[in-house]
């Protein structure tokens, strides 16, 4: 709906419907006028379904979210109960799984040594994120748990003390000293490079994991649901020729699927291999 240029509004107010009316503008909402409208941004903000005003509320995407967690608990429990010399096939995947994050992840950037020390942490992150990306392209889930900023937010910020508690460890006294005050820089010049090393090691990356998980899972979640919403429109609402156009919509949205997988796992190992990274960073010699 526009906002009634003759309603009396507050200016807070006004500027609220205003900024509505832009986002109804940009992504509009579904209605039934007989006409195509876009996935909303208002889908990541689902109501509530069950203990709606208490503070244990569930949404959709909460609920999608202990799915995730229960299947990702059960995967490793089945692949793990009975272990054998000889591995079964589930067995076989699970540590597949496993030996991705510590050969390629753990080993390759941390050593044998530290990589053992944060093998668990860096293999938590790793299944947590792909489990809960995966889930934006399940039937009937069909959103990601990592499309809304809590759980990114939880993730980022474990990384991040992960890699405070390493520098610390390895170096107690010059870790920040170290991080804030590089070696072999002339003393005029920290006046610049001090701010800078303390923006980007201990503000910019958090901010950073966050925003490139969250975003890469909310567009492919609205992307898949622009072509299956207009294939739906083409071929049972307009019908006919358009049909043909539902069907090109509709294999857009099948590849772009496929796509979505690669995303998730990408994304899952990009966030464990940067958490490395800067864990690396942090117990590297000269802190």
């Amino acid at each position: 709906m526009f906002v009634d240029a003759r309603a009396p509004l507050h200016a807070p107010k006004q500027e609220i419907a205003l900024l509505a009316n832009a986002v109804n503008l940009l992504v509009p909402t579904e209605t039934n006028d007989g006409e195509f409208h876009g996935p909303s941004i208002e889908e990541f903000f689902p109501g509530p379904l069950l203990f709606e005003g208490s503070p244990f509320e569930i949404s959709r995407i909460t609920l999608v979210q202990f799915i995730a967690v229960a299947a990702l608990l059960l995967v490793f429990w089945a692949g793990t109960r009975r272990m054998r010399v000889v591995p079964g096939r589930f067995q076989s995947l699970v540590e597949m799984g496993l030996d991705l994050v510590r050969v390629n992840v753990a080993d390759d950037l941390l050593g044998k040594k530290d990589g053992k020390r944060f093998l668990p942490i860096l293999t938590t992150i790793f299944f947590m994120v792909l489990f809960m990306n995966i889930t934006g392209i399940i039937p009937f889930l069909n959103i990601a748990g990592t499309s809304v900023i809590g759980v990114p937010l939880v993730l980022a910020v474990v990384s991040y003390v992960t890699f405070i508690y390493a520098g610390i460890k390895e170096s107690p006294k010059n870790f920040f000293k170290n991080s804030l005050f590089p070696a072999g820089v002339p003393w005029p010049v920290y006046i610049i490079v001090t701010p800078i090393e303390l923006i980007s090691t201990f503000i910019i990356r958090p901010v950073t994991l966050t925003l490139r998980l969250l975003m890469n899972m909310v567009v492919g979640h609205l992307l898949l649901v622009l072509f299956f919403a207009a294939t739906q429109f083409f071929v049972f609402q307009l019908g006919g020729w358009y049909a043909l156009l539902g069907a090109g919509s509709l294999a857009f949205g099948l590849a772009f699927t496929v796509f979505e997988i690669l995303v998730a796992v990408l994304q899952a190992y990009v966030f464990t291999l940067l958490t490395a990274v800067y864990i690396q960073l942090a117990v590297a010699e000269e802190h």
